[in-house]
């Protein structure tokens, strides 16, 4: 389907990006996915391009521009390449907002430059070993003393936490018990703070070289100039990125749907069977057309949720509403493209295998499936 979303300097972009990746990822990327992690030096290489600091104002050395459809065009790419980099996604599309959109004068300063040229790489640390998708229910804990706030607590399933230089950091600062939502607030932890330790890598079913850790807070001096918004505000500052947190969910999620349908036309052509090739069986030709036509209905409710979150309306239930759709798009088109591979789908060395294990989680993290139908039937009056 012919798409309108992009103008020219976004296909410049993608050209840059596309040529980077070709050069720079693709070579050695299994060597990244047998040790399961992308090396650090890939944020500074990404910084020089300009990639790291789009959305930084071009004072600290950013590209000073807020338009989303950059993150797409880096996500596209990376899935037509057919590789996975979920931390940069996370840096760029959930936390760098926060920075962006909170930040005082004097934090700019201190941690714009860094953001931009990538030497500071950023992860965000929400879900807790106990709460789940549950924020209401953090109970690391932040408590004013002076000049500072002492940090305990533990978070989990932290991605890029390995890596990251600054963690955003979701702790409860309020104390009154009747109303859970109150008194979060959000510090940006430091690597290198006495008591602030990365715990071990979690092994995953896929997205293999995303370093997704554990983190813990041992009485660590968080100095109040650290504190990124209002005290206590940090609810309602989460809930307003989450439409964005999903979309850059969606947009991976329907490019390796693509891919998936592109990788097994090619397949197809290729494999023999009964001494003729795959693609000849009417089978064949019926489910690549239905997922062909599927891919591209996700993608053409996709561009319009991204084309109404670059006016500034793209409103929650219609960021449920997408993800929910094209995320199960994704895991239906993806598990049909492996079951046309047959036995050597369930083969890690084929690519369509690797995009299985990756679809999965789609539909849980940033809300699960279940999530946003509820969101959605809210505004169901239901």
């Amino acid at each position: 389907m012919r798409r309108t979303l992009f103008t020219a300097e976004h296909e410049d972009f993608r050209v840059m990006v596309r040529g980077f990746l070709e050069r720079e990822v693709v070579p050695v990327y299994e060597q990244w996915r047998e040790a399961g992690l992308v090396p650090r030096e890939l944020f500074t290489d990404l910084g020089k391009l300009g990639v790291m600091g789009m959305s930084v104002p071009a004072e600290y050395g950013g590209g000073g521009h807020d338009d989303y459809r950059f993150n797409v065009v880096l996500q596209e790419e990376c899935a037509r390449a057919n590789v996975t980099l979920g931390g940069l996604r996370t840096h760029l599309d959930v936390v760098v907002p926060y920075f962006t959109g909170l930040a005082n004068d004097e934090q700019r300063a201190r941690w714009f430059p860094g953001l931009a040229s990538g030497d500071l790489y950023s992860a965000i640390a929400m879900t807790e070993p106990g709460t789940g998708s549950d924020l209401a229910g953090v109970t690391t804990t932040a408590v004013r003393d002076g000049a500072d706030y002492v940090l305990d607590g533990a978070k989990t399933f932290i991605t890029g936490g390995e890596h990251a230089d600054v963690v955003i950091v979701v702790a409860r600062t309020g104390t009154d018990p009747r109303d859970r939502r109150a008194g979060l607030s959000l510090l940006v932890v430091e690597k290198g703070m006495p008591g602030f330790a990365v715990g071990r890598r979690l092994h995953k079913l896929g997205l293999s070289t995303q370093d997704t850790v554990e983190l813990s807070f041992t009485e660590v001096r968080v100095p109040a100039a650290n504190l990124l918004g209002a005290e206590g505000a940090a609810f309602t500052l989460l809930r307003r990125n989450l439409a964005q947190e999903r979309l850059a969910i969606t947009v991976g999620a329907v490019a390796q749907a693509r891919t998936a349908v592109d990788l097994t036309v090619a397949y197809v052509r290729d494999r023999v069977v009964f001494g003729r090739p795959l693609a000849e069986f009417q089978n064949t030709k019926f489910e690549l057309a239905a997922m062909a036509a599927e891919v591209d209905a996700a993608q053409a409710m996709l561009d319009a949720a991204i084309g109404a979150h670059v006016a500034g309306e793209l409103d929650p239930v219609d960021a449920a509403k997408t993800k929910l759709f094209c995320t199960e798009t994704q895991g239906r088109v993806v598990d049909r493209c492996l079951q046309l591979h047959g036995g050597y789908g369930y083969i890690l060395e084929y690519p369509i295998a690797r995009l299985y294990a990756d679809a999965r989680v789609t539909r849980i993290y940033g809300g699960t499936s279940e999530v946003m139908k509820t969101i959605i039937s809210k505004s169901l009056g239901l």
